[in-house]
């Protein structure tokens, strides 16, 4: 197996149900201060000929459109002359589940040179589906997902094959590893049926106690932003600035290849506003992105109101899923996500288990000081 890349710019990327793989979210980085890098993926055969784009690879675990073959990479500063390469939900094509690594392998030596000498590691966010979803031995009796095995066994298992020996599985996961999709393609009817009872009454709740949705303007933000940082402090959330929300409201990628358009919905009791949702929607998916409420007002069952909302805008929009974006890996009550869980299972979706971060260090030194700092300080806020 053999990997070539040739870089273009990242207006070019193709059409991702991945937000994080689009020209919009290379321009939103670009907005933040990162260097945003685009690059097309070929497979190569022994000859050193290029395979044809449509045959290089097979499709990933996304059953409702294809994934593109090509790749968005945002270099992040780790402090004085150093630098990582950060591929949020990409590559998104793999080969065969026992070809990972070594495909990894060869993706990662490939891009080195267009790397800057100041990059110490290249970490894949990876969109795969985990291959330990297929081992029985990974779930309880009563089918909870037991999570992966320990770091040690995920790196063999990933490594195998492999010529350097050298993916390692990075001290934390940037974007969620497990979320809840819904399939939004049917009827309206249909979707509030595969809810469950109580997720489909506290909606229609919501309604008789007067709670309305609608989109806001970016004027109406600080609204928003208020409610954000009462909930940051109730869930000891980081915090993200009102000027990056701003940000991503603002951006625009209509001339682009792979524009994606990120709305702010408000719920309203008599016109005030008491929760809110962040949204994006790219290609045929919808991105549930942030949320915020008021503790003074969980009765109104606001929260409920708004996703099905963006389930409803999602439709109409074209969109055939909706990613919930974030939950605990299974029922555990002790997990600090477990109450996401809770809420976003009850909308009837697939739960999904993805890979997560893996890192391929050029450094290795270096690398290592920085994944033990990594290990005792905060992760990164957002992507």
């Amino acid at each position: 197996m053999h990997v070539d890349l040739e870089p273009k710019r990242t207006k070019h990327i193709q059409p991702s149900p991945y937000l994080h793989q689009t020209a919009y979210w290379g321009r939103l980085k670009k907005r933040h201060g990162f260097e945003a890098r685009a690059f097309d993926i070929f497979l190569q055969d022994e000859s050193g000929r290029r395979s044809d784009n449509g045959e290089a690879f097979r499709q990933s675990p996304g059953p409702s459109e294809e994934a593109s073959s090509d790749m968005l990479v945002v270099l992040r500063s780790l402090g004085r002359e150093a630098q990582m390469a950060y591929v949020p939900f990409g590559p998104e094509f793999l080969p065969d589940e026992e070809q990972r690594g070594l495909w990894l392998e060869h993706l990662s030596e490939r891009l080195r040179p267009h790397l800057p000498d100041s990059c110490l590691f290249i970490r894949f966010d990876l969109p795969w589906i985990s291959p330990w979803v297929e081992d029985e031995s990974r779930y309880t009796a009563d089918n909870q997902w037991c999570g992966e095995p320990k770091t040690r066994v995920q790196e063999m298992r990933m490594n195998f094959d492999t010529e350097h020996w050298n993916l390692r599985k990075a001290p934390t996961d940037l974007l969620p590893k497990d979320t809840v999709i819904l399939d939004v393609s049917a009827a309206e009817d249909r979707i509030l049926q595969r809810m469950k009872p109580k997720t489909r009454y506290n909606i229609r709740l919501s309604t008789r106690k007067g709670v309305r949705v609608r989109e806001a303007g970016l004027d109406e933000l600080p609204l928003w932003y208020e409610l954000y940082c009462e909930t940051a402090e109730r869930h000891s959330m980081l915090l993200n600035d009102i000027d990056y929300f701003r940000s991503a409201l603002l951006t625009e990628a209509g001339d682009s290849s792979s524009p994606a358009r990120v709305r702010l919905l408000l719920a309203e009791v008599s016109g005030r506003p008491i929760a809110g949702i962040i949204a994006a929607f790219s290609g045929k998916r919808a991105t549930y992105l942030y949320g915020a409420s008021s503790s003074r007002s969980r009765g109104f069952m606001a929260p409920h109101a708004l996703q099905w909302a963006a389930i409803c805008m999602a439709r109409k929009a074209g969109c055939s899923e909706y990613d919930l974006f974030g939950i605990s890996p299974s029922a555990d009550p002790s997990h600090p996500m477990y109450g996401l869980y809770r809420f976003k299972i009850g909308f009837g979706g697939r739960i999904v288990h993805r890979q997560g971060c893996w890192d391929y260090p050029f450094d290795e030194e270096r690398y290592e000081m920085f994944r033990t700092s990594e290990m005792r300080g905060p992760a990164f806020a957002g992507s």
